[in-house]
């Protein structure tokens, strides 16, 4: 992954961003709004903040259409190749923030394809496979991300132009993403797992197995997702 002091000339001067942790074009407005963002992301809680009411119900979750807009979004930043991928992995397994920060190189066999998810706050680690799609998207990374002699040493699967992803990262990439995929309300990363939720319980799959995929010790965290699936109540006037 090329860094922006490469095609920048030695004379020009690079700005840091205090949210991504990424270097920046001299752009001051550009500056500004991340650094702006920056500020808010330490005095407020994302995760609430960002939950609205949309047409009379609180908006914590993406449909599966609206997924498909965000991760086409992903693609179209000027890191697509590794924030489509992380978008894709956070959805696809439900995890949270720090866990998915903290994939490790380690954790991923493309020859089975499987990837090791350690959960975090007590909850059940899981080893899950990796759809065809997901599979193509890490492995395009990986070639991209190969081409940075620093991104290559490191033992994270995703990392930035100054190191591993941080929290703070990830919020900022969430929300420039929805806002290209212009959806109407605000997203924060943990939509995606909820997202992930409510997916797996429209397929119609089985409470307890919805429970371990996403690492819940109860149950009751994971029945909110059953409880209100569209497809539970598909053929009752058949």
């Amino acid at each position: 992954m090329k860094t922006i002091q490469s095609v920048l000339s030695a004379s020009e001067p690079v700005t840091e961003c205090t949210l991504c942790n990424e270097s920046l074009p001299p752009s001051p407005a550009k500056l500004a709004l991340c650094n702006a963002g920056a500020a808010t992301v330490k005095s407020r809680n994302v995760k609430s903040a960002a939950t609205e009411v949309v047409d009379g119900r609180r908006k914590d979750f993406l449909t599966e259409a609206e997924m498909r807009r965000f991760l086409a979004a992903a693609r179209s930043g000027r890191h697509g190749t590794r924030d489509y991928a992380m978008m894709m992995i956070a959805y696809r397994h439900g995890l949270r923030v720090s866990e998915l920060i903290d994939i490790r190189i380690s954790d991923l066999d493309l020859a089975t394809a499987r990837l090791f998810v350690r959960r975090k706050k007590g909850s059940l680690s899981t080893n899950q496979p990796i759809e065809g799609d997901e599979l193509r998207a890490i492995r395009a990374w990986l070639r991209e991300r190969s081409l940075d002699t620093d991104a290559a040493c490191s033992p994270y699967l995703f990392v930035s132009e100054r190191g591993p992803m941080t929290r703070q990262a990830v919020n900022y990439l969430v929300g420039e993403t929805a806002r290209r995929a212009k959806l109407p309300f605000a997203v924060h990363p943990h939509m995606l797992r909820h997202s992930c939720g409510f997916a797996l319980a429209n397929k119609g799959l089985d409470t307890r197995l919805i429970q371990d995929f996403l690492g819940h010790r109860n149950i009751q965290h994971t029945s909110k997702y059953t409880r209100t699936a569209a497809s539970r109540f598909e053929g009752l006037w058949r």
